[in-house]
């Protein structure tokens, strides 16, 4: 039966766990799996640009054995040059897998149910499964577990918060999300969060309160403040988002030991300081590479 990963929700607890393990393993030897999805392919739909998603999985299946096939917007153009059902229904013909980096979370839920093979969620609007799935790799990797531990997420109630929830209820993390009063998390994403957050003990919880939110963090997160598609809020977000900056001073406020994380692209100067984001505790380019290692444990994981 074939398996989609559209959430972080779409893995149990011993699934996430597995998979950080097949990461691990892979990051330690990568010969070892050179040949693991020999002579499948994986193709790249991107209907948003991206520096990491595109590289580490088309890198990433091709150290598997693989091959990768982008598709740019201008040769699919879902849903407005060709329908989801008929793009699904060509490709499942075609390749063993779908990467989909697009706007709506609808266009990746059609997909999965359209196409016989794997759906594999690049980034929606809604969620940023495999981002979450390198940052709590990276945690892992740092602090040496991460059941218990507390995550601050410190920005806006977006597509990243979603998955960092999602993951850290199944994986037994507290999540604090810090943000402007009307940019908190999608209310769905954050009841199933705290739903799935009592069959780990989990403190899923929303505060406007940086200081307070960010107080015995073990980790300190943050994302741009305007998103692709919102550039034209820049300006006024700018000035909402300003007092929830990511710096020494709010820094403070975690735990000594506490590190800082971002998704990257990183706007310095506005959501964090350059002595915060070139600060020794910063992992955020060891976070960027885990995005190659545990989508490469997804894709082995769906296509073996």
């Amino acid at each position: 039966m074939k398996r989609d990963f559209l959430m972080v929700r779409d893995f149990s607890t011993e699934e996430i766990h597995e998979a950080f393990d097949i990461a691990i393993d892979m990051k330690k030897d990568r010969k070892k799996y050179s040949k693991a999805l020999e002579g499948e392919t994986l193709a790249l739909i991107f209907e948003k640009p991206s520096l990491r998603t595109r590289t580490t999985f088309d890198v990433g299946i091709q150290q598997l054995g693989g091959y990768s096939l982008y598709l740019s917007p201008a040769e699919i153009s879902l849903g407005k040059r060709e329908s989801v059902y008929d793009v699904a229904k060509n490709l499942e013909r075609m390749v063993q897998g779908i990467m989909i980096r697009t706007f709506g979370h609808n266009i990746v839920e059609d997909m999965a149910k359209y196409a016989k093979i794997p759906i594999i969620n690049g980034l929606t609007d809604y969620s940023h499964p495999c981002q979450a799935m390198a940052d709590f790799l990276t945690i892992k990797e740092v602090k040496g577990k991460l059941e218990g531990l507390k995550l601050c997420y410190v920005g806006d109630g977006n597509n990243v918060a979603h998955s960092l929830m999602d993951a850290g209820a199944r994986l037994g993390v507290n999540v604090t999300i810090v943000c402007p009063r009307g940019f908190e998390p999608n209310m769905i994403a954050y009841n199933q969060a705290v739903e799935d957050a009592k069959l780990t003990g989990a403190k899923i919880e929303v505060t406007h309160d940086p200081f307070e939110g960010v107080k015995g963090a073990d980790a300190v997160y943050t994302d741009v403040w305007a998103s692709m598609g919102q550039e034209s809020e820049a300006v006024e977000r700018k000035r909402i988002f300003m007092p929830y900056q990511v710096n020494s001073k709010l820094m403070s406020s975690a735990k000594s030991d506490a590190i800082f994380m971002h998704c990257l692209p990183a706007h310095r100067g506005d959501e964090v300081t350059d002595e915060v984001i070139d600060a020794p505790n910063s992992v955020v380019f060891q976070e960027a590479e885990n995005r190659l290692h545990a989508q490469k444990a997804i894709i082995y994981k769906l296509m073996k």
